[in-house]
């Protein structure tokens, strides 16, 4: 007789803490550094994600001193030696800190040293607009997208986060793991207004979602939305506002490979596309997806895909000024509604 599968419901930092400590469990070499990561007593870094794993593991949860060049070039030497770091930055905006280890180093010391080392690491770092202003708030992705080989991901929901974060320290490569503030669910101190639920069904047994798959969330004919990070929930409010089966929403997922298979299949389908990015048009990942799409199917397209993003201005403090910065269902549905007219 076949023994069902039974689920937990989880927030997106409870399912990622869940991720943590079951590959330390599994794999000794798995390790955990970063800031404020492991104080007894603590937040479990600025947003509950390594809560109390420092009781399970005192000698794999690692504090570091506010440095990132620092700790990111301690995880890229502890990965060439053999161990799988988990590096923690606080807050994206902070990766600017340590670029160098990130692209000179932990990017290029497999193509350098000709395959003969490798750095599996993974890197974890919080985005998005949420209140504290311009150096806490901005979107990372498009820093790293243009970074060969570093590999880019983005996760939207828990069973997502858990199942990426998986793959991430199995893989061999650095992986720039992005996750964004209001979909965390945290409790406590660490609570966020405005807070969209990212929670999930989790199985309990072991499982991996894929690094380089989008996912249809929402399935339609007339126009495809394409969002990543809190995006794919705004696309998929602005597709319950459409109605119907007008807009399929996707989940892209993968920022670096782009998943151009899904997308691509999508397309054929609809003809019209609206990217929907948080963060400056200007230079985006909306712009490389769509010079993607017109190099990968610009025959099926039936109308000029749509850029819905974050005007080219620093992430506001206001939070008046910081909802108008931050793209609207309203604004994707006339943008979807404009396509379908063509």
């Amino acid at each position: 007789m076949a023994i069902e599968s039974t689920t937990r419901r989880l927030s997106l930092a409870d399912a990622l803490r869940e991720a943590i400590a079951e590959e330390m469990e599994r794999d000794e070499s798995v390790f955990c550094i970063g800031e404020d990561i492991g104080v007894p007593g603590g937040w479990g870094g600025a947003f509950t994600v390594t809560l109390g794993l420092e009781e399970k593991f005192p000698d794999r949860m690692l504090d570091t001193p506010i440095a990132e060049l620092g700790f990111f070039g301690a995880a890229v030497g502890a990965a060439m030696m053999g161990m799988r770091p988990i590096a923690d930055v606080q807050y994206g905006d902070f990766l600017f800190l340590a670029m160098d280890q990130i692209v000179n180093n932990a990017a290029k010391m497999c193509y350098m040293s000709g395959g003969k080392a490798s750095v599996p690491l993974v890197m974890r770092a919080p985005v998005g607009a949420t209140g504290r202003g311009a150096q806490h708030a901005h979107n990372m992705e498009r820093f790293f997208i243009g970074v060969p080989g570093v590999k880019v991901v983005a996760v939207s929901n828990a069973y997502d986060a858990k199942g990426i974060l998986k793959s991430a320290v199995r893989d061999d490569n650095p992986v720039l793991m992005f996750e964004h503030k209001l979909l965390y669910g945290s409790k406590g101190a660490r609570v966020e207004s405005g807070a969209v639920d990212g929670s999930s069904d989790i199985p309990d047994e072991d499982y991996t979602v894929p690094l380089d798959r989008a996912s249809v969330v929402r399935e339609g004919s007339g126009v495809t939305v394409l969002g990543w990070l809190l995006m794919t929930h705004i696309a998929a409010a602005a597709a319950e506002q459409l109605g119907g089966d007008v807009a399929e929403v996707i989940d892209v997922r993968s920022l670096q490979p782009i998943d151009y298979e899904t997308i691509g299949a999508s397309v054929r389908k609809t003809g019209r596309v609206v990217i929907v990015e948080e963060g400056p048009k200007t230079g985006g990942v909306g712009a490389e997806i769509a010079a993607g799409v017109m190099e990968h199917c610009a025959e099926h397209l039936l109308a000029p895909v749509i850029r819905v993003a974050s005007v080219d201005v620093p992430v506001p403090f206001s939070p008046v000024l910081e909802n108008a910065y931050r793209p609207t269902a309203a604004r994707i549905v006339a943008a979807a509604r404009e396509l379908l007219e063509y």
